[in-house]
């Protein structure tokens, strides 16, 4: 019977080799739901890696199995095996082609951080007047040539330089949301600069461009979205950006995902993705509680009734400094 090629047996395992990769980087079912225009983009990358790794795995350990098995020590070899000397031509090649992969994948990814707007972050030209960020000091247009160069400057050196920002369909248009995110130990605080609404969970309609303006109060957190295959840091000092098209109606985890402190594990809250008539609806209705009058002299005559006093106020934090001195 004459003996198969080596390169046939070659060509056969590279096919089966491929078959295999491309349906495991295609059928991993690794990553939750995709719920934001972004997520396409990350979730293509994530195949063609594990496309790649998923193939160099079976190339590498399949080698190691061949040779384990062709190459065993038989019953009755007391010698040492053959000398090898280096294969210059094999050394180049496995060598190349690794190189030639990570090439690929660096400008690819470059590629999708741009199409995400990740490249973009300070693109503020129109939204700067439209959605100041609280605590900065924005100018949007130089009303006249007595405005003094270092205001000018200060504002250009406030305006967030780091994160996600407008991708290239939107580069230059305001955002429709915009919604600031403040991170503290150990919650997330979203405040609604148009219309004074602040609520731990954050609400957005589903379709809408959400910029989101993030800042720290105590040390670095990281907002991340898994559904929305997005994370940011919130840095205390240096003002963030997180900017993206939320695909689906639902509600989705926040998670802090950077190590703030020993309740870090409990720091999370939820993005409810509406529909724009039911995220207007929400609006009203919380617009309307956070313009409601307070009246000192009720809440005061209810401070009195429950017996609170200043006192039982002090005990109560020298408790909680006493159990909880991280959260303080």
């Amino acid at each position: 019977m004459e003996q198969i090629p080596a390169s046939i047996w070659t060509l056969t395992a590279g096919v089966v080799v491929t078959l295999i990769s491309f349906w495991v980087g295609h059928h991993h079912g690794l990553l939750p739901e995709q719920a934001s225009e972004q997520a396409p983009l990350v979730d293509t990358f994530f195949d063609i890696m594990l496309t790649i790794g998923t193939a160099l795995f079976l190339v590498v350990q399949g080698a190691i199995i061949l040779f384990v098995i062709r190459y065993r020590r038989r019953a009755g070899e007391e010698g040492d095996g053959l000398p090898v000397e280096g294969n210059l031509p094999l050394e180049a090649f496995w060598t190349a082609i690794p190189a030639l992969i990570v090439i690929f994948l660096g400008i690819y990814s470059v590629d999708i951080f741009q199409r995400m707007g990740g490249l973009n972050p300070g693109d503020h030209a129109m939204h700067s007047m439209h959605a100041p960020k609280s605590g900065m000091a924005v100018v949007a247009q130089a009303p006249s040539k007595t405005t003094s160069d270092a205001t000018a400057l200060l504002a250009a050196a406030q305006t967030p330089e780091i994160g996600i920002g407008a991708s290239p369909d939107v580069q230059g248009k305001a955002p429709d949301v915009v919604v600031d995110v403040t991170g503290m130990q150990y919650a997330w605080i979203f405040t609604y600069p148009d219309s004074g609404i602040v609520s731990g969970e954050l609400h957005i309609p589903v379709g809408k461009d959400v910029q989101l303006n993030l800042s720290a109060r105590d040390v670095i957190h990281s907002f991340w979205v898994p559904q929305f295959r997005l994370k940011q840091d919130a840095i205390p000092g240096v003002p963030t950006e997180l900017r993206f098209k939320a695909t689906k109606v639902g509600t989705y985890p926040v998670v802090c995902a950077e190590l703030c402190g020993g309740y870090h594990g409990a720091m999370r809250t939820q993005v409810i993705v509406h529909t724009p008539e039911d995220f207007e609806t929400w609006r009203n209705q919380n617009q309307a509680i956070a313009t409601a009058p307070v009246i000192p002299s009720l809440s005061d005559r209810h401070i009195q009734e429950m017996g609170i006093t200043p006192q039982l106020v002090a005990q109560v934090e020298a408790m909680t400094h006493h159990h909880f001195p991280e959260k303080l």
